[in-house]
C-alpha cells in the first residue's frame, strides 16, 4: 500500500492511496486542471483511479470532485448526508458513479480495506477513513474539532497517519480573523491545534515505526515549522519522543508529498 498527500490545507485538500489492484483519492479539493499537474508529479493518471472517496461537502474538499469524476467516470463514494449536500454544488453525477459509503463501515476492494468512522466537524455527516492491508495501516484524519474516544479506537495502532495539526492557539487568537471565524476554529466542530492533535496521537500511537504526516495546516495561523516544534514537545511530554520510533513529516498546501510506502 502506497499513498501521497497531494494537496492539504484550506486552499484544497486531496490524498492518493493505492495497492496493486486499486487506487483511490480521497476528496477533490482542487480543479480538476490542477489535479491532472499533481498527479502528472507523482506518475499515476486519473483515469486508472478505482474511485474517489469524499469526507464532507465542504469547498475545499469537493472543488473539483464533479469534474474529475464526470471525465474520467470515476465512481464517487458518500455517506447519504454528504451525497444530498453536495447537490447543486458538484453539477450532475450519473447513477452509474453514485455509490453509498455509510458511516462506520468497511468496505474492501481485493485485498484492500477501508474503513470509514465519523469526525466532529461543523458538515453534515463528516467522515474520514483507515486503509488495511496485510497487517499495515493507513489513517487519514483532519477537520475534526477534537479527537474522541471513539475515533481514537477507529485509529491506533496504524503504521502511517495524515493527521491534522491545524493551528498555533496563541496565532489563532492573535490574527486577523474575525472572532466567529475564530471561535468555529477552535469549537468542538472546528480544527484541532497542534497541541491538541499532539496529545491524540499520543495516544494512538504504538511502539512501532510510525510515520506522521502533519495535515491541514493554516496558512494564516500557524508555519511547518512551528507545527512540528509543537507537536514534538507535545508528543515528549506525554511521554512519545519524536525520533525514536514516531517520524513527523510536513505536508504542503498544492504541492504533493512522494509515494510513500505503508
Amino acid at each position: 500500500m502506497r499513498f501521497s498527500v497531494l494537496a492539504s490545507g484550506s486552499s484544497g485538500n486531496a490524498i492518493y492511496v493505492e495497492n496493486d489492484e486499486h487506487s483511490f483519492l480521497v476528496d477533490v479539493g482542487l480543479s480538476g486542471k490542477k489535479m491532472e499537474q499533481l498527479f502528472a508529479k507523482i506518475d499515476r493518471d486519473m483515469k486508472d483511479l478505482s474511485g474517489i472517496l469524499v469526507t464532507h461537502e465542504h469547498s475545499d474538499h469537493i472543488k473539483g470532485l464533479g469534474v474529475v469524476a464526470r471525465k474520467h467516470k470515476i465512481p464517487i463514494f458518500a455517506n447519504a448526508q454528504t451525497w444530498n449536500a453536495m447537490d447543486g454544488l458538484i453539477g450532475n453525477i450519473p447513477t452509474e458513479l453514485r455509490f453509498h459509503f455509510d458511516m462506520e463501515t468497511v468496505k474492501t476492494f481485493g485485498g484492500l480495506d477501508i474503513q470509514s468512522f465519523a469526525v466532529s466537524h461543523d458538515a453534515v455527516d463528516p467522515m474520514f477513513y483507515t486503509f488495511n492491508q496485510d497487517g499495515r495501516k493507513l489513517v487519514v484524519i483532519t477537520d475534526t474539532g477534537y479527537v474522541s474516544d471513539r475515533m481514537k479506537g477507529h485509529i491506533a495502532a496504524a503504521d502511517s497517519y495524515v493527521f491534522e495539526s491545524n493551528h498555533d492557539v496563541s496565532m489563532l487568537q492573535m490574527g486577523k480573523y474575525p472572532w466567529s471565524i475564530k471561535r468555529r476554529i477552535l469549537s468542538d466542530v472546528g480544527h484541532v491545534s497542534n497541541e491538541d492533535a499532539a496529545v491524540a496521537m499520543s495516544e494512538v500511537i504504538a511502539e512501532k515505526p510510525t510515520q506522521i504526516y502533519l495535515a491541514h495546516l493554516s496558512k494564516d495561523n500557524n508555519m511547518k515549522d512551528l507545527a512540528r516544534m509543537s507537536v514534538t514537545q507535545t508528543l515528549e511530554s506525554c511521554g512519545v519522543i519524536a525520533g525514536e520510533y514516531v517520524h513527523l513529516h510536513d505536508t504542503d498546501a498544492e504541492e504533493p508529498t512522494m509515494l510513500i510506502t505503508v
